[in-house]
């Protein structure tokens, strides 16, 4: 009954009607007795209200929660990488913004009838460039702060495989990722002969418009279910072949992020350019839209590779079947499941995705 703050309460009023204080705590009570002149000497002065244990507690678990909260939320803001990855074509098109598109570019620059025959405008071609490029440099900085600690005060993140992440600089990782001629100078260049060359469809010309996120979607999921067919093409059709076009990536058991485009020309060609051209002839889509899947795709490739957990992981991607870093984690350590790439759901059709969890404690940590 003491600890009842009520209790305590009526306590400390009837003693002090009696000329007596009473001050109670979470362990003693103890009375003091005052005499009459004390009384007088004190009797103006405002006295402060005792501090309670229970007072106590409630603060100390305040900031324990107020601690635990930030511990726990500041992580997920390693998510901003999603949006970065829609940085220039966001930019380009929001009504309020200032690097509207046809704000600072003239009309000739960027107006083009496809049925005329002429050349492309170079415009959109530099500009679905450069919107990988600034995706994949916020993705960059994002990954730095995660790896460090610095989005978790001071702390790795959870690696994915048990022992741990492959120890690399950083400046090395960037520099090997953009210098691999099977990456993005196959890359670029496939962009550039198809846009350059008329080769893809009218509406990808076209700039009215903006973000199609539908569209964007539902391009990356072709996208996928092709990568996966020609993936598994890879490892199947013949030891020879698969020895001379996708083996090479595989040299890597244990993955980093700067790992994505680590390859072989043969590979990029036959897992990543057909399926891309023959996802840009079935689903017709504008610059804007183009862009969005372009830098989306590339950076999402990018992260899978990534040789840490995310935040959004284990409680929401792998529920939706997307693809996380532990998916593909689980591709490059056993070769023969989870062939997919953004998305698990091929894998699952087809019997032949696992989950990371079944392979931990022994190989991969627990909850990747």
């Amino acid at each position: 009954r003491q600890s009842c703050p009520i209790f305590r309460a009526e306590r400390l009023r009837d003693a002090h009607r009696g000329g007596n204080r009473i001050y109670i705590n979470d362990i003693t009570m103890t009375t003091m007795a005052s005499n009459d002149s004390s009384n007088n000497n004190h009797s103006n002065k405002a006295m402060a209200p005792p501090t309670t244990g229970v007072q106590r507690i409630g603060k100390q678990q305040s900031e324990d929660m107020a601690n635990m909260f930030t511990r726990e939320a500041l992580p997920w803001s390693s998510a901003i990488v999603w949006p970065c990855m829609l940085a220039l074509p966001l930019a380009m098109t929001l009504p309020s913004s200032p690097l509207r598109y046809d704000i600072i570019f003239p009309k000739t620059w960027y107006e083009y009838d496809f049925d005329s025959q002429e050349r492309p405008k170079p415009l959109g071609l530099c500009l679905g460039i450069t919107a990988v490029a600034i995706g994949q440099v916020l993705l960059w900085v994002v990954f730095y702060a995660y790896k460090y600690g610095h989005l978790s005060f001071g702390k790795e993140p959870t690696s994915i495989q048990t022992k741990g992440p492959r120890p690399y600089e950083f400046d090395e990782g960037i520099l090997s990722h953009i210098a691999q001629p099977e990456g993005f100078v196959l890359l670029g260049g496939y962009l550039a002969v198809t846009w350059m060359f008329r080769l893809l469809p009218a509406p990808y010309y076209s700039f009215e418009g903006g973000i199609d996120y539908g569209k964007t979607f539902l391009c990356l999921a072709i996208q996928d279910v092709l990568q996966y067919a020609m993936h598994r093409m890879e490892h199947s059709i013949s030891p020879t072949f698969y020895q001379n076009s996708h083996k090479p990536h595989h040299k890597f058991t244990n993955p980093r992020l700067f790992d994505a485009f680590n390859g072989s020309m043969a590979d990029t060609i036959i897992m990543i350019l057909i399926p891309l051209y023959a996802t840009a002839n079935l689903v017709h889509i504008n610059v804007w839209t183009y862009m969005a899947f372009g830098s989306m795709y590339a950076n999402w490739l990018t992260l899978i590779h990534a040789e840490y957990t995310f935040p959004w992981d284990d409680i929401l991607f792998h529920p939706l079947g997307f693809g996380t870093p532990a998916d593909h984690h689980v591709h490059h350590a056993f070769f023969k499941f989870n062939y997919g790439h953004l998305f698990m759901w091929s894998d699952m059709v087809c019997g032949t995705y696992r989950h990371p969890n079944m392979f931990a404690p022994k190989k991969f940590n627990k909850n990747v």
